[in-house]
């Protein structure tokens, strides 16, 4: 991997590693498909396509982001609204 761009590949990890601790199906799943994906691309040199691999981690972060929001949304909503 090329080294300006490693503090940026671990910085990802370590973002999406935090963001995994509240996910739906348990933090656990999360980690391991988080480590099977960088395992999977750990071979790659081109820092052109390391770039577009951090843009798509970047995409999941804000989706993961969204979708916790979401979630506290939803529990706001049904905690301090009558659904009847």
């Amino acid at each position: 991997m090329a080294n300006p761009l490693r503090s940026e590949v671990v910085r990802l990890y370590k973002t999406l590693l935090f963001l995994g601790r509240e996910y739906p199906k348990g933090a656990d799943y999360f980690r391991d498909r988080l480590r099977a994906a960088f395992a999977k691309n750990r071979d790659v040199k081109d820092p052109e396509e390391i770039r577009e691999l951090i843009n798509r981690g970047e995409y999941v972060v804000k989706e993961l982001e969204a979708l916790y929001y979401l979630r506290k949304y939803r529990a706001m909503k049904k905690r301090y609204y009558d659904t009847e």
